[in-house]
């Protein structure tokens, strides 16, 4: 203690006892008056936050310790929370807190040792939000693959507003912009952040109350531009993470350059590296999708045009067999074959009728001329209708048969390999038989066997042009 100090307790000691009170009470005022503002660095112990919103604790190094406590409105503006072990630099006036005779720091500005405060402060909140399950993966949505209406939550006068229409304008022309304007730095922002979030869903959800499908906001941009971690620490706050992950609407994260990284981004649905990545995430979809029609349009022809060839490869291959030829042989054979039949049935029949006439004739002189003319009659009769009846029933089957085989006839033809020779082209064989697709398949001299529509010609090769 300074001697002025124990000058002004000996003074008063001087002229009389004084009771503990009166000494506490100048000892405070001493120690308030010399140690208005003083900076004191060691390890946080015992630390207590209390239910008022008032900080306790214990500042030590290995030779003393000191009480400290930091009011509810002082620590506030601090960015992290203290916790046992952790070493610090503390400033504040001393005081005694006369009820117990023990001096201590009323604390006014905290800061961690060594590593930021910032820094600090980020990895406690996202530690405690982690464990919470506010970043939990089952909790991610994914993005409309058709987004017509996109909300955007950023400053109106920064860069990031305008990067994000013009990269939705260039790349697509059925995305709709709803903008929500926010602060993005300074006191406050982060306030101005969840709110203008919370704006958005209202109007997203007030949008489905009243059937409006075309006001649904299909997903929420949250950003803005690069800067330092005093610039970007709005999105590093707790109720902005809580409104981010509250929200209806997918929300992507979009905050300063590749390698900042907030809390915001744990919390979202989607994170971009800037908010120009976050307009290219909502208008690629269909550029990406047009993209790949076009592909596999390209894709299926190419597929098409290689199954003709094949096909038309193999019906070549098919037209030098034998079995057509076998096939329109059988035809012929057939059809000849039904004609002779005919004729034997037609001759069979009229056998047939000359003998049951030649038996009648026979009767006519054992019966009277009457009976007899009724029973020839009555025979001719019969015989006469089962006649017309078998005639047309072997005229309908035989109609009927050579419909179907003329039938089967033409269809052979389409599907015939000799058709597409009728139409001028022929297929080309080594002497080997094997079919020649290409003009470097022979040489010069080589004996070639060409198959036309009638006929065969046996050629040899005098030139070869590829």
């Amino acid at each position: 203690m300074s001697q002025p100090l124990f000058a002004a307790l000996f003074d008063e000691t001087e002229r009389g006892p004084l009771t503990v009170s009166e000494l506490t009470s100048a000892v405070r005022n001493a120690l308030e008056a010399r140690f208005a503002s003083v900076w004191v660095e060691g390890e946080i112990s015992n630390f207590k936050a209390h239910g008022s919103g008032h900080w306790y604790f214990t500042i030590k190094d290995e030779g003393a310790q000191l009480r400290a406590k930091c009011f509810r409105s002082a620590n506030t503006r601090i960015r992290f929370r203290p916790a046992d072990g952790l070493h610090v630099r503390a400033r504040g006036r001393l005081s005694v807190y006369e009820a117990r005779g023990e001096y201590e720091l009323i604390v006014e500005t905290l800061a961690p040792a060594g590593a930021g405060a910032m820094r600090i402060a980020f990895e406690q909140l996202r530690d405690r939000l982690r464990a919470e399950g506010l970043f939990a993966k089952e909790l991610k949505r994914p993005l409309p693959v058709f987004p017509r209406r996109v909300g955007v939550v950023t400053s109106p006068t920064g860069a990031a507003i305008r990067d994000i229409i013009n990269v939705i304008s260039r790349r697509t022309r059925t995305v709709h912009v709803l903008f929500s304007p926010a602060r993005v730095q300074g006191e406050g922002a982060g306030r101005d952040i969840a709110c203008a979030i919370k704006l958005i869903n209202q109007h997203h959800q007030q949008a489905g109350r009243e059937g409006r499908t075309d006001d649904l906001v299909d997903v929420l941009i949250v950003g803005r531009g690069g800067g330092s971690s005093e610039d970007l620490w709005a999105f590093n706050e707790e109720e902005v993470a809580r409104a981010i992950r509250a929200s209806a609407i997918p929300v992507i994260s979009a905050v300063g350059h590749e390698t900042d990284f907030t809390i915001a981004d744990f919390a979202a649905d989607l994170r971009a590296a800037t908010p120009s990545a976050a307009a290219e995430l909502v208008a690629t979809q269909e550029d990406q999708i047009c993209g790949a029609l076009d592909q596999m349009g390209r894709q299926l022809l190419r597929l098409l045009r290689y199954k003709i060839a094949d096909a038309r490869t193999r019906v070549q291959e098919h037209a030098l067999s034998q079995v057509f030829d076998e096939v329109r042989g059988k035809l012929r054979d057939a059809r000849t074959a039904t004609s002779t039949d005919t004729q034997r049935l037609q001759m069979l029949m009229s056998q047939s009728i000359a003998r049951a006439r030649s038996r009648v004739d026979g009767l006519s002189p054992r019966l009277s001329p009457v009976h007899l003319q009724n029973r020839l009659t009555a025979a001719r009769t019969r015989f006469d209708l089962a006649y017309g009846a078998c005639l047309s029933g072997m005229r309908t089957t035989l109609e009927q048969a050579r419909r179907e085989l003329g039938l089967a006839a033409t269809s052979l033809d389409a599907l015939s390999p000799l058709a597409v020779l009728q139409r001028g082209y022929a297929i080309a064989q080594d002497s080997d038989g094997r079919l020649l697709r290409e003009a470097q398949a022979v040489e010069v001299g080589d004996a070639v066997r060409v198959r036309l529509a009638k006929g065969r010609l046996d050629a040899r090769v005098e030139k070869i042009e590829a």
